[in-house]
């Protein structure tokens, strides 16, 4: 069995290794065992499903909650030759049919569909044919109601799990506290059990150094870093307009940045995202709309300009630097404010009852909806039309939302992505004739066919970036030219759309019969703040070893001092005496006029041992007196 599934690994994604817990995962849920596995971002969780599925007749379900990661993913798989489908909120009936219908005759080996498909009567209608051999639940802590990003219809997969007894489950996240843990386990059991054997990688990550810094001006601490620290860069902000801001401040520096928020279309992020990958640009500034499904090993630095509002957050963003395994940084910048601020946002985040209520007034009369109207359709939602004609504060509104969201009432989506749909609908010979007469349209037609497989059958998610790249066409002519050939009956063309979306999960009520339960907000709110106290206290310990402090609350008591984060640095230079300190310093400072590498360093301080070369190294780095090259070399500044 084993050396199958290597065979599988090297031909289809071209490993000749597992890497560490993968092959358990993998052989457990192949053994017809629930499986929970916690791995970190980077850390490969989607083999573990993938592997599995390729070795069993069937098709594997995946459930995500990311419309653009499951493009993504279903692209990547077409791109190894392997056959996989998406069907997520927004698409036509129409659309999902033929999905369906596809998957349950095809070869398909991969179904990724959001949880709010789940319990429709189309998709229970096709289920029983579709052959499932596993269930992968990605972004499992969105399950646990205890959880940093809840999302109710999570809780419907429990329910496919009775239409499909005998089908194991392989649940994966990045970050899930002990008691998320038990919760997902719980909850994707029928019985409530929870009897899923638990798989979790060490939250050890040996080349990255974490730090914290009390500032008084980000964008100079920020500028500083990136000077100390070569190499690709992101910079967390909390807002849209802040990562516009300090990508100009950095410019300014002489420092290449872009910013990158949701506010953008989605042809610009894709533009800008392309160009940071590329190395055309070395600091994206954005916001958390950022990086979900990026695969840039290379990235020396993440900023987080402001302060997360939990360690989970914090943990999976800081963990997009270093997956090569060089040396990185992870740089988390506050001030006293923000700590008060922090505080606060129990508060804000879990608004009272007659706030909730006001906003679900608000939502039924911005949508003009009827008392008694019945649930079934997506709105578009504008929520900066909607909270100006109304009067509301922005954070009212959000939590509003989610709080009606998370009972039941509605689903708020405020990145809604659907891409671009083409399929051919004229015959193989009139379209031999329809190209002879409009030569200038034959490229386009030529690159739709050879790049999208299934075009002719089914409509077919495209990129209309991607087939600008492969026409060398400007993206506008794409989009002329393909509505030209959607006026002429050539294709079927639906354009890319890229807005939010409310969808009303019970009948229209008056708001003065809404009702929520109180208890279970209550607590919710003070899991929220203990985590919010977990995240305070990350900030002000200047003593306990950060990597240690992040590992301990994901329950990884096996942690051990990383040695190379600021605490970490601040102990060990009080255990080098001074003497040493300053011999080691000296020396830097006269040798690293022009740059060396570490190796070079080290067989020139024979007398003392690298922890202790790397702990002045690191605190140098840290003071601002020495950088680190592009190609890992040293500078003294």
């Amino acid at each position: 069995m084993q050396q199958h599934l290597h065979q599988i690994l090297k031909r289809y994604f071209g490993f000749d290794e597992f890497r560490p817990l993968q092959l358990d995962i993998i052989s457990t849920a192949m053994n017809g065992d629930d499986v929970l596995a916690l791995m970190p971002t980077g850390g490969g969780k989607s083999l573990c499903y993938q592997v599995p599925a390729l070795a069993k007749e069937g098709l594997c379900l995946v459930i995500s909650p990311l419309i653009a990661l499951m493009n993504d993913q279903v692209q990547n798989l077409r791109k190894r030759n392997i056959t996989a489908f998406a069907i997520h909120t927004g698409m036509p009936r129409k659309e999902v049919i033929n999905v369906l219908e596809t998957a349950s005759h095809s070869n398909c080996k991969f179904l990724y569909v959001s949880p709010e498909r789940l319990e429709t009567s189309l998709f229970k209608e096709y289920l029983p044919g579709l052959g499932v051999n596993f269930i992968a639940v990605d972004e499992a802590h969105c399950i646990s109601q205890w959880g940093y990003d809840f999302r109710p219809p999570y809780l419907r997969i429990v329910q496919l799990r009775e239409e499909l007894p005998d089908v194991p489950v392989i649940a994966l996240t990045a970050s899930a506290t002990p008691l998320v843990q038990k919760d997902i386990c719980e909850k994707l059991s029928v019985d409530g059990a929870g009897n899923f054997k638990i798989f979790r990688q060490s939250f050890e990550r040996p080349n990255l150094s974490y730090s914290v810094f009390r500032v008084h001006s980000r964008i100079n601490k920020i500028a500083e870093v990136l000077s100390n620290v070569q190499g690709t860069a992101i910079v967390y902000c909390k807002t849209r307009k802040r990562t516009k801001e300090i990508a100009e401040l950095l410019n300014m520096q002489g420092i290449a940045a872009d910013f990158y928020n949701a506010g953008l279309s989605s042809e610009e992020r894709t533009k800008r995202q392309h160009n940071w990958v590329q190395n055309k640009t070395r600091v994206i500034v954005c916001t958390n709309a950022f990086g979900m499904g990026i695969d840039k090993p290379d990235v020396r630095v993440v900023i987080h300009a402001d302060v997360p509002d939990c360690l989970e957050n914090y943990y999976q963003e800081a963990g997009r630097a270093g997956r090569d395994g060089r040396r990185s940084f992870a740089v988390l910048l506050y001030d006293d404010t923000e700590i008060d601020v922090l505080k606060q946002m129990p508060d804000i985040r879990y608004p009272d009852m007659e706030t909730i209520r006001q906003v679900y007034k608000s939502t039924v009369n911005y949508l003009q909806l009827p008392e008694g109207e019945e649930p079934g359709d997506y709105y578009d939602f504008d929520l900066k039309d909607f909270i100006k004609k109304f009067n509301l504060d922005i954070n009212t509104t959000i939590y509003g939302l989610k709080a009606l969201e998370q009972d039941g009432w509605l689903s708020f989506n405020e990145t809604v992505f659907m891409a671009a749909t083409v399929r051919f609908t004229i015959s193989k010979n009139e379209l031999y004739e329809y190209e002879a007469t409009h030569a200038h349209l034959e490229p386009m037609i030529k690159t739709l066919l050879r790049t999208y497989e299934g075009i002719y059958d089914y409509p077919v998610a495209v990129s209309e970036t991607y087939v600008a790249y492969l026409t060398k066409f400007e993206i506008a002519v794409v989009k002329d030219q393909l509505n030209r050939l959607h006026f002429d009956r050539v294709i079927d063309y639906q354009p890319q759309k890229d807005s939010p979306q409310v969808y009303l999960n019970r009948s229209r009520i008056k708001s003065s019969l809404l009702q929520i339960d109180i208890e279970l907000l209550s607590e919710r709110k003070r899991i929220f703040a203990e985590r919010i106290d977990q995240m305070i206290k990350y900030i002000l310990d200047k003593k306990e070893c950060r990597s240690k402090i992040i590992g301990n609350y994901f329950g990884d008591a096996e942690m051990k001092d990383c040695g190379i984060c600021d605490n970490c640095l601040r102990r060990k230079k009080t255990e080098i005496s001074k003497e040493n300190f300053n011999k080691i310093s000296a020396f830097l400072k006269n040798n690293l006029q022009t740059p060396q590498s570490t190796i070079h360093v080290f067989k020139q301080l024979p007398g003392f041992n690298k922890e202790q070369v790397w702990t002045v190294i690191n605190f140098l780095v840290d003071e601002g007196h020495i950088h680190i090259q592009i190609d890992g070399k040293l500078k003294w500044k």
